[in-house]
């Protein structure tokens, strides 16, 4: 048993005119001058606004803390303070106001915390909006009537708004069409990016040319409507950052070695194999390595699951990742750096995320079809209209812009991204983020869920079972020797024994041996609480601790982790649409056995290492399933970003967040089985959004072929069938 565990550590020029006349003087004054720490902390748990005031206000009350601000969006919150304050004593204090924290490597986080792409593509919707408004005044005014020098005046004003609009709005598409050229294909934006340039070219000649017609209106509106698209493109497909940063940002960044007896803190980079480290209670282990002196207890849930803490003494192998419980433990070094299991785990969601990043969405699979087809019949018509009219370029060109744009892929854009966003609302009144564009795409097609026991079905805190077995006499030294402890069972027994009305008995001389349990004197007898072995006791198969009583006799304490929320509701609704259900956990075998009998979960496996989890999904997919993962831990990570889709609880470490592509907002888990069912309900919703922008084409196009349609028009058409298809999107409501 051991006391309270919390992970462990972690940080600008003047100038003024007499600076300019004394710089050595300055540059004294910046030496001088203690340089500020940067911290940056992950709290898993913050979420809402209240967190955000608590955590800032919590802090910044400590001493040497200057400013401490919280990103929400990322469960993040940056220190500012004195350079002898460290993340080691912030960490404690946030776990006194309720927060979970572990500390982040800033460097390893080369993603910015803003959205800056979805920021630019917002500022050009505003400028092609905006343009697009002004424009339409003036055409207006040329539909009433106006000619001759008054309409080519409206013209070339209307020209001098969208040309630059257009060449600035446009940008995404034109860049993008270029890329794809470079790379010798044609994508979406290629159609795109020439409706653009010939509609805004064709406006050009006509206005030059005094003509009755030109189409800067169509151009601009074109280009408003497709950057719509984009956004919620990008909006639905846009994933925070990478898991496997978050990985390496876990890493403990430093670590105390220890050189002939003396400590000196390092950057873990720098060990070396056969290194000491030194490993203080409440720390995170930096390395992996064999335990050389010292005895403790470790909490490995960052990494298998498993809810009881283990032993670690002498020839002890620990891993990375995992915290000290207890005493102090002197560790030699095996492996460091990116050779550590935690950075192994990191390379194993790398080779994940990529493999999923191969997977391709309907659009964009009906894109390559549908791009050469689009610039086939739009050459083909000009051509045509060149030898039907002896020559005459101004018509054909026409035409073949009208076709163009009248077959541009913005419904076929769009008919993604509007069902998804659609979707997200439903999915977000139930408590879940969609964070992946092509989730309930893939969410549709699962055939096998797997879920992890720990914190995702169960709420990863143990409740004791069996207080009401034990007379009150030993309820009440078990609450006292429990109170003085901050071992996660020991907290446990404290806090049920204090909600039962139980009066700690008079226990003296209370002392933690570090990994067995805690000791004291009560009527002149020991009373010890803690491991079956170190108390006389015959070991259960549950998760215990137990109480020595001074009349030799031993008490034990079975503990059951609690049910999350709607845990019972979630698979039996899985089961009822046909799905098969798995349970797969790092934890002992009879807490997972447990566990399966309850929720009536035939098929389970205990004791999964991360790889273990990794592999089965690997293993299931490999035989032809699809596999929801439902995780929640730094273990499930991989098998996270490997499984066909995947959801994790808000509550999560970030890791796993950002590996998943749902996250669940709120403690009921029972929305998982109507993400299911939403997803297949969206993935029709896309294919009859297709259906709708094919249907569309097959009566615009020959319209526009034989020449019934301006650019204008096509470009009305076009914004009608995008808004056809957003209004089949929102069926799903």
């Amino acid at each position: 048993m051991s006391l309270a565990a919390e992970p462990e550590t972690r940080a600008s020029l003047s100038a003024c005119p007499a600076c300019v006349a004394a710089p050595s003087a300055e540059r004294i004054a910046q030496m001088a001058a203690p340089r500020e720490a940067r911290l940056m902390l992950s709290i898993p748990a913050a979420h809402c606004a209240a967190c955000i005031s608590t955590v800032e206000q919590g802090l910044e009350k400590l001493p040497g803390v200057r400013s401490a601000r919280v990103n929400l969006t990322l469960r993040r919150v940056l220190v500012e303070a004195d350079p002898q304050v460290t993340a080691a004593s912030l960490i404690p204090h946030l776990d006194r106001l309720g927060y979970e924290a572990h500390e982040l490597d800033a460097g390893v986080l080369s993603v910015t915390d803003t959205d800056r792409q979805g920021r630019e593509l917002l500022m050009r919707i505003g400028v092609a909006g905006f343009s697009m408004m002004n424009i339409m005044l003036l055409s207006v005014a040329v539909w009433s009537g106006a000619t001759d020098s008054t309409r080519d005046l409206f013209h070339w004003i209307s020209g001098m708004i969208a040309l630059p609009t257009v060449a600035f709005a446009g940008q995404p598409f034109f860049k993008s069409a270029w890329r794809g050229l470079r790379a010798g294909r044609l994508g979406m934006d290629f159609p795109i990016s020439l409706a653009l340039v010939l509609a805004s070219g064709i406006s050009v000649y006509e206005t030059w040319m005094s003509g009755h017609h030109a189409y800067f209106d169509a151009a601009v509106m074109l280009t408003f409507f497709l950057l719509i698209g984009r956004y919620l493109d990008h909006r639905t497909r846009a994933i925070a950052r990478s898991a496997a940063q978050e990985l390496a940002a876990l890493e403990v960044p430093r670590a105390i070695r220890l050189l002939a007896g003396a400590e000196e803190t390092v950057n873990v980079a720098e060990l070396r194999v056969g290194d000491l480290v030194l490993v203080r209670p409440g720390g995170r282990i930096p390395v992996d390595g064999v335990v050389t002196e010292g005895t403790s207890e470790l909490d490995r849930s960052l990494l298998t699951g498993e809810v009881l803490p283990v032993f670690a003494g002498p020839d002890r192998v620990v891993s990375a990742g995992e915290v000290n419980l207890t005493g102090p433990l002197t560790v030699r070094v095996t492996a460091a750096g990116k050779d550590s299991s935690l950075s192994r785990m990191a390379e194993l969601v790398a080779i994940a995320e990529s493999a999923k990043t191969r997977y391709t969405g309907l659009a964009d699979r009906a894109a390559r079809a549908y791009s050469p087809l689009v610039h086939l019949l739009s050459f083909s018509a000009f051509g045509y209209w060149m030898w039907a009219t002896g020559g005459d370029v101004r018509f054909a060109i026409n035409i073949s812009a009208a076709t163009l744009i009248i077959t541009c892929p913005c419904a076929l854009g769009l008919a993604v991204p509007a069902v998804v966003t659609a979707a997200s609302g439903q999915l977000f009144r139930r408590g879940l983020l969609i964070k992946s564009g092509t989730a309930l795409e893939r969410l549709a097609e699962v055939d096998t869920v797997v879920f992890d026991k720990t914190g995702t079905l169960t709420m990863g805190t143990p409740e004791p079972t069996n207080l009401g077995d034990h007379p009150r006499s030993v309820l009440d030294v078990a609450a006292a020797l429990a109170g003085a402890s901050g071992h996660p069972l020991a907290q446990s027994l404290a806090m049920a024994c204090r909600a039962g009305g139980v009066s700690p008995a008079d226990v003296t001389d209370l002392a933690e041996v570090p990994g067995y349990g805690i000791e004291g004197w009560h009527n002149g007898r020991r009373v010890r609480l803690g491991r079956a072995e170190w108390v006389g006791a015959q070991s259960l198969d549950v998760t215990a601790t137990y109480l020595a009583l001074p009349d030799g006799t031993v008490a034990a304490f079975t503990f059951a982790d609690a049910l999350r929320e709607g845990a019972v509701e979630v698979v039996a609704a899985v089961k009822a649409q046909g799905l098969a259900v798995k349970l797969i956990s790092g934890d002992a075998p009879g807490a997972v056995r447990d566990l399966a009998e309850r929720l009536g979960i035939a098929d389970w496996t205990a004791g999964a290492l991360p790889e273990d989890k990794a592999g089965e999904v690997a293993r299931l997919t490999a035989s032809g399933r699809r596999v929801l993962m439902v995780g929640d831990g730094l273990n499930d990570t991989a098998a996270l970003a490997a499984a066909h889709a995947s959801v994790s609880p808000a509550t999560a470490l970030d890791a796993a967040r950002v590996a998943s592509d749902i996250v669940m907002l709120g403690r009921n888990i029972a929305p998982v089985a109507d993400a299911l069912r939403i997803a297949r309900k969206s993935t029709r919703r896309i294919r009859e959004n297709f259906w709708i922008s094919a249907a569309y084409n097959v009566v615009a196009v020959p319209i526009a072929l034989v020449g019934l349609a301006t650019p204008l028009w096509a470009a009305l058409a076009m914004s009608l069938s995008s808004i056809t298809v957003a209004l089949n999107a929102l069926r799903l409501k």
